[in-house]
């Protein structure tokens, strides 16, 4: 029997350490996986952390709240103003006719205002202020006389007077009049019943999941990794599996920011709602963002893109705030630009602020590092708490986005403290909540707020395919409330 050695083996021995062709591992060549080195690279086991903290999730959970819920969609029903006072244009016989809410409220119908026949109101526009008594009511139209006697001036542009109702007057012995006409008949005035609106939200469901191999699930890495979550090791699959959760938990509080809600004019071939589902419903769940824009209120500043530099602006949005329900805790989430902005603008309150010697007082001494931060500051009677907002800051993120978006960039985001009292129509009575709080889908039997699972032969054998899949779902959405009292700044 013949033995043939093989002619590929680096079996010479040298009689000195030094490297030759007979006597070392060839790493270049095709079959040692292309490693172009002649020695053994010296290899950092520690994956570096370039990017810091990659997450941005932990925004909701600062400020709301989250509950359960089994039906398709939420609604609920906010409070409407208490006092009666609406915008109109003003004739010269004395007739003030209704055109909108004190709001300027989509959908309001001028002729279903509260004004009643023997109101007391004030008329005012430019051309003056005027105490008057309402003598007949047609529709929209309210006759008005002065009690001295005066002409009420004239302005006729549709919002350019405004009238407020602050009691009534009645003579001896008379009953209600009716809105057509004054009347000595005892007759009744249409009762004036609470204003509330109905708002609604659905839920989204959303999905994830992560792939690996089964020979791959036995496979040790060279390099040691690390998450967010506190996993690592030298198994590459557990790092992936970590970056995916993690990507998915940031999906999740990113779609309760960003969400809009589908187009409802129709469903079209090339639709949104044509390529989730096919059965009507409207697709989508409205976000933070969304809702603040529809219901509540945005500035631009005063001086540009960073007005947060000039105390006009946050004049202007208190101002704004004392005609919505006037909460005096505010919580800021901004950028980094208009962070630094406010601090700059706080300091320069400081005679010694444009010197640059200290911001405020905070005992700074040679000792110490001065401190040229703010974390909150007072303004009137309102409070307000400033926080930098990794999600605009990040350039993976919505910075990225605003660098592109220019002046409409969203540079920061103020909360209410507290909570708001609304009617829950599900629940069937009021109930106080965070004004941002989550609602997700979950019952005994299945709580979708985050569910994962694993399906494969990997560990736990559940089918035939080898591999291991790891799967996240979720199903919520975001309930605003109350957003005439949150502030979105651009």
């Amino acid at each position: 029997m013949a033995i043939t050695g093989g002619n590929n083996l680096n079996s010479v021995p040298a009689p000195q350490k030094q490297t030759f062709a007979t006597n070392y591992l060839d790493l270049s060549s095709a079959s040692n996986a292309g490693w172009g080195q002649q020695y053994l690279p010296d290899l950092m086991e520690k994956e570096a952390e370039v990017f810091g903290p990659r997450t941005i999730s932990g925004f909701l959970a600062q400020v709301g709240a989250e509950e359960a819920m089994t039906a398709d969609q939420v609604v609920w029903s906010e409070q409407g103003r208490l006092h009666l006072s609406y915008k109109g244009n003003m004739s010269n016989n004395d007739v003030f006719t209704v055109t909108h809410d004190i709001d300027e409220a989509s959908g309001f119908t001028a002729a279903n205002h509260g004004v009643r026949v023997n109101d007391t109101v004030i008329v005012a526009n430019t051309n003056g202020i005027f105490k008057c008594l309402v003598t007949t009511i047609t529709a929209a139209a309210i006759t008005v006389k002065a009690y001295d006697g005066t002409t009420v001036a004239q302005l006729t542009t549709a919002k350019g007077t405004t009238l407020l109702v602050y009691g009534s007057e009645y003579g001896k012995g008379t009953g209600y009049y009716t809105n057509s006409a004054a009347s000595t008949t005892e007759e009744r005035h249409t009762s004036n019943e609470p204003d509330f609106k109905t708002f609604t939200n659905k839920p989204i469901i959303m999905k994830d999941f992560y792939e690996v191999s089964g020979s791959d699930a036995s496979r040790i890495g060279w390099v040691e990794v690390s998450t967010e979550n506190g996993q690592g090791g030298y198994l590459w699959y557990l790092k992936a599996e970590a970056d995916t959760r993690a990507r998915f938990t940031d999906y999740i509080e990113m779609s309760m920011l960003e969400s809009v809600k589908g187009d409802d004019s129709g469903i079209g071939a090339n639709d949104v709602d044509a390529h989730i589902r096919s059965n009507g419903d409207i697709v989508g769940t409205q976000g933070l963002f969304d809702a603040i824009e529809d219901r509540g209120n945005v500035t631009t500043g005063v001086t540009g893109v960073n007005a947060a530099t000039d105390l006009a602006e946050f004049d202007a949005i208190l101002a704004e705030f004392d005609k919505q329900g006037a909460i005096e805790e505010y919580m800021m989430f901004v950028n980094r630009s208009t962070s630094l902005a406010m601090d700059d603008m706080l300091a320069s309150m400081n005679s010694y602020g444009a010197g640059g010697t200290s911001y405020g007082v905070f005992n700074n001494s040679e000792d110490m590092a001065l401190n040229l931060g703010f974390t909150g500051f007072r303004r009137g009677s309102y409070d307000f708490y400033k926080s930098d907002f990794r999600y605009l800051n990040d350039k993976a993120t919505r910075g990225g986005i605003n660098d592109a978006a220019g002046a409409n960039a969203i540079r920061g985001v103020m909360i209410p403290a507290g909570t708001s009292s609304v009617y829950d129509q599900t629940v069937g009575q009021s109930m106080k909540r965070p004004f941002l709080h989550v609602r997700f889908r979950a019952s005994q039997t299945d709580d979708r707020r985050m569910k994962s699972w694993v399906t494969g032969s990997v560990g736990a054998a559940t089918s035939a395919l080898d591999a291991m899949h790891l799967h996240f779902l979720t199903e919520r959405c975001l309930i605003t409330q109350g957003a005439n009292n949150f502030m979105l700044m651009k």
